[in-house]
């Protein structure tokens, strides 16, 4: 079973849970993966640099962190995924993207590092962003927000 939650800080405007749920349906079927728990949860930048500097001892702004709460050799994907909306928006202003699609790419992010996907190295990189187009250019964008 897949049960995907949100929430987002009031000060936000949160995205559709319905776009959410077909965005990480459609990647968690591409990876054969049947069962899952994931939460999103969409905030401002301070509160994603206040988990970076607690849990990675890193004072940077940062636009998604994902945590895996069970082991990775586990079928089930347990995890939470931390998205800075501010951070989006500027992102998509500094890459000339719209707002609905790099948040979507946020999303789609934080749901590939939960299943194994990795990005430290320039290959990881590569396979990454492969991964998160592949997604991209097969979903449908409306109504994101």
């Amino acid at each position: 079973m897949i049960n995907i939650t949100s929430d987002c800080d009031p000060y936000l405007v949160s995205p559709n849970l319905n776009c959410i749920k077909a965005l990480v349906k459609n990647i968690l079927s591409e990876n054969n993966i049947k069962d899952a728990e994931l939460s999103y949860i969409f905030c401002n930048d301070n509160y994603l640099l206040d988990l970076k500097k607690k849990f990675f001892n890193q004072d940077h702004l940062t636009d998604v962190i994902a945590f895996r709460l069970n082991n990775y050799e586990e079928q089930r994907v347990e995890g939470e995924i931390y998205i800075s909306l501010p951070r989006a928006k500027e992102n998509a202003q500094i890459y000339e993207e719209p707002y609905e699609r790099e948040v979507a790419r946020l999303i789609i992010h934080g749901c590939l590092h939960l299943i194994g996907y990795l990005d430290k190295t320039k290959k990881q990189k590569n396979i990454m962003s492969k991964s998160e187009n592949y997604i991209l250019n097969k979903i449908d964008m409306i109504n994101l927000f």
